[in-house]
């Protein structure tokens, strides 16, 4: 399996750099949330806060997905 110059498999590395946008965004979500909310846009609210479920949810199977792979021997760190 190929390796990225971080030393770790190109599919970990691409897990673990979804899962890191997705947790990332999830907070910044938070606030957009309570903009819409303080705005009056309760559907703008609405939409914001099923995106933040959807990056969650996708946070969730990355780590899942992670679990997985990390037992096997060519996901793992080649350092």
């Amino acid at each position: 399996m190929a390796t990225g110059e971080t030393g770790f498999s190109d599919v970990m590395y691409d897990l673990v750099s979804v899962q890191y946008h997705a947790l990332k965004a999830g907070h910044d979500y938070g606030q957009y949330v309570r903009d819409a909310r303080n705005a009056g846009y309760d559907d703008v609210a609405s939409f914001f806060e099923d995106v933040m479920a959807e990056d969650s949810r996708r946070a969730a199977r990355c780590h899942e997905l992670l679990r997985e792979l990390s037992g096997k021997e060519d996901t793992g760190s080649t350092a």
